[in-house]
């Protein structure tokens, strides 16, 4: 563990959470446009060293109810998902409007529970951001609330940058709220609480330390914040809590501002190796010399490499991989069904779309999905 907090200088791919509270003016209902302005800055800022971005934003249900004229207090869900069906098309223009002056390209992306804890749906996720991040843009993230019911909902926004953060392999998450990191207790009641630098391991003495919601906006309080860091750590993201209610939020953060930081265990890429390999084989990819000396060499599994498939697997299932001699190679999570991967075995990418009889995708197992 490090004994020392890391910098936000040092994020590859960093995810930003930001809550509803920040971005929308509470007593109005309106956004908060200079400070979106300014945390704009921040992430372009950020693009020009190379940092991929991505955004996890509440504030479509907050900005949705006031165009439609709903009432304060708690929404029934069919009204809260018509607030997001309106507030979810102005939260994307406020951040392409923010964005495109700085040359930066936007993406929205909604997500339920369901598409994460499904593995077919998570593999499809993960291909979007992934190509959305290749060509430069910033992923805007929300919860699908249109569509969510309680049983397929996050339910708080922390828990999903947290998933986010391991979906895209992020080695940093920031939650901007309206809190400027854990205290040791309630510092609005008690004068003696402490804010902590940072926190290598959660313990059940630091869980204790979490408290209930401030904000009237915000659905999350730091409970939910431990839950998040709980899950972005384990999967190799540092996590940092700060306050965002001041211009340029990233910039503070950066330059030594309070806050509190959760230390990462290892890094993302070698805990998603860890999950796979873990996983049981639902099936066998029998592959050729060729196509193991690819392997070998860092290259993804395409289907013109593949002697023959074994067993009945789906897709985002893990399958086993064995080299000529019946070796097992190692393991990874396959991007097409066993049906489907028999059918273009040995065949080149560009044959693909012609014998299923549609486009699918140009490699069998990412290497990025494959523990060797």
């Amino acid at each position: 563990m490090p004994q020392h907090a890391p910098s936000l200088t040092e994020a590859r791919r960093l995810v930003v959470k930001i809550g509803s509270a920040l971005l929308v003016d509470a007593a109005s209902g309106r956004l908060r446009s200079d400070w979106l302005k300014a945390l704009a800055l921040d992430v372009a800022e950020a693009k020009s060293r190379g940092v991929d971005v991505v955004l996890v934003s509440s504030g479509s249900i907050a900005l949705g109810r006031r165009v439609l004229g709903l009432p304060a207090g708690a929404l029934a869900l069919e009204q809260s998902q018509a607030a997001a069906a309106v507030g979810q098309i102005q939260l994307a223009r406020a951040y392409e409007e923010a964005l495109a002056p700085h040359g930066v390209t936007t993406a929205q992306v909604l997500v339920t529970l369901e598409d994460t804890e499904d593995r077919r749906r998570y593999l499809n996720t993960r291909a979007t951001m992934e190509t959305l991040l290749a060509l430069g843009t910033v992923p805007i993230v929300n919860e699908n609330d249109t569509v969510a019911t309680d049983e397929i909902r996050y339910g708080d926004n922390d828990r999903l940058a947290a998933q986010v953060a391991i979906t895209v392999g992020a080695d940093q998450l920031v939650l901007l709220s309206d809190v400027d990191g854990l205290y040791t207790a309630n510092p609005q009641s008690d004068p003696s609480a402490r804010r902590l630098e940072l926190v290598t391991a959660i313990t059940p003495e630091i869980a204790a330390m979490a408290g209930d919601p401030v904000s009237g906006l915000s659905k999350g309080g730091m409970k939910t914040k431990i839950t998040a860091a709980r899950t972005a750590t384990a999967g190799g993201c540092a996590m940092v809590i700060a306050a965002g209610d001041t211009l340029h939020p990233l910039l503070a953060i950066a330059e030594g501002g309070p806050c509190t930081w959760f230390a990462a265990h290892g890094d993302p890429q070698a805990a998603r190796k860890r999950w796979i390999a873990a996983m049981k084989a639902r099936g066998i990819l029998h592959i050729d010399a060729g196509a193991v000396a690819a392997l070998q060499a860092g290259k993804s599994l395409l289907p013109a490499g593949v002697v023959s498939v074994e067993d009945r697997f789906g897709r985002g299932d893990a399958v086993a991989i064995h080299g000529p001699d019946g070796a097992l190679l190692g393991q990874g999570l396959v991007r097409y069904t066993s049906g489907e991967a028999q059918a273009i075995r040995g065949q080149h990418t560009d044959k693909i779309a012609e014998i299923l009889g549609y486009p699918g995708r140009s490699v069998l197992i990412h290497r990025d999905d494959m523990v060797l």
